[in-house]
């Protein structure tokens, strides 16, 4: 499903924990996933998926958190994503993957630097990748989040001062040179209200402590990650070597 429409499964899973009996969850905004993979085409009616099956990936650190959300998911008997009929099916637990201070992440989602806020056009403003400042404000948008989790002493926050994101060039300039974007406007809703927000795709290297690593792996990177944004992989990760395939039963 294309990233524009991320918004629709971003308002599924808010519904899931909205109308859950865990009231607590409602605000909870720790967990990140992907857009909907599947083989698509696109006609004059719109967007037709031809896959009998499609995956969504769904990260989350807390594991009473992914519990809850599984049972309130397989508690449904089908899903409507727009005109999209889903059948929840089985989940898939991935093996864990080693960070380091040194990490290749790919964008399962598109990265966004700047958050959007109401009547303003600063959220859809464009920031080279190969600026400081790109890495700048991915770095003060991850040790906030990473603040409020509650999780990390000041000192540890204090120590998390490397920080340097570096994208793969050649990758951006082969881009460029097709006259192709690594760089688009997404629309998202909060709190009903419809913003536009910048995102970002392509390959980079990370240099950071690797508490900071497995938190943005874990966590997504940049704003807006509980909305489907910035949802990373290690580059090289074999996606294929997973936990024993769980099949859920539901309603």
């Amino acid at each position: 499903m294309p990233f524009h429409h991320q918004y629709l499964l971003a308002q599924v899973i808010k519904g899931l924990l909205i109308f859950g009996q865990e009231k607590s969850y409602i605000e909870f905004n720790q967990y990140n996933f992907s857009g909907l993979k599947g083989q698509t085409k696109v006609s004059r009616k719109g967007l037709h998926y031809f896959s009998s099956k499609v995956t969504l990936v769904f990260a989350c650190p807390d594991k009473k958190f992914m519990d809850y959300f599984l049972a309130r998911l397989f508690e449904q008997k089908d899903l409507m994503v727009g005109n999209l009929h889903l059948v929840p099916e089985s989940t898939e637990e991935e093996d864990p993957v080693v960070i380091s201070d040194e990490s290749r992440f790919l964008c399962i989602s598109p990265v966004v630097v700047i958050p959007a806020t109401f009547n303003d056009e600063t959220g859809k403003k464009f920031v080279s990748p190969e600026s400081d400042e790109f890495s700048d404000l991915l770095y003060e948008s991850t040790l906030a989040r990473m603040e409020a989790t509650g999780k990390y002493t000041a000192e540890q926050i204090t120590s998390f001062y490397k920080f340097q994101l570096v994208p793969d060039r050649d990758y951006i300039h082969r881009l460029q040179a097709s006259h192709k974007k690594f760089a688009r406007i997404y629309p998202l809703y909060d709190h009903d209200v419809k913003f536009e927000v910048r995102g970002y795709t392509f390959p980079f290297t990370l240099y950071a402590a690797r508490e900071v690593q497995q938190f943005v792996y874990e966590n997504g990177l940049g704003y807006f990650t509980h909305k489907g944004f910035g949802m990373l992989d290690v580059s090289n990760n074999d996606a294929i070597q997973r936990a024993t395939q769980h099949d859920m039963i539901y309603a």
